[in-house]
């Protein structure tokens, strides 16, 4: 069994930046493809980024690309998501997923994923 732990989250200023971390244990960290996803109230979850499981090919959604970055260290078996330029459309519940991988891919579908952390609260202010 897979267990995440997402750490990081907070209240920041428009245009401020935060580092979110997702600590992996359970199984070998670096046979699981990562992704982020996020939530807002009264919206559906919505894919962030993703990472396949040896760091060599990322994806992102268009409202994060080019402020946001994905990123792991299978050897502290965690992944990160540093977020820059922040907006007040990031205000969310942002959640790690893991997904085994056999094909060194990376997934952006809630569906895909097998595995999901609790969550960790993003608020962004004005």
């Amino acid at each position: 069994q897979v267990q995440l732990v997402e750490s990081g989250g907070g209240l920041v200023q428009a245009g401020g930046s935060l580092r979110l971390s997702c600590a992996h244990s359970g199984r070998t960290f670096s046979r699981y493809a990562m992704g982020w996803f996020r939530q807002a109230p009264g919206k559906e979850r919505e894919f962030v980024a993703t990472i396949s499981r040896n760091d060599d090919r990322t994806a992102y959604a268009n409202s994060v690309k080019g402020r946001f970055t994905i990123s792991r260290d299978n050897a502290k078996n965690t992944v990160y998501l540093q977020m820059n330029s922040l907006k007040l459309e990031d205000t969310a519940v942002y959640y790690c997923a893991a997904t085994e991988d056999m094909s060194f891919g990376y997934y952006i579908a809630t569906y895909d994923y097998s595995y999901w952390g609790q969550g960790t609260q993003v608020t962004v202010s004005s």
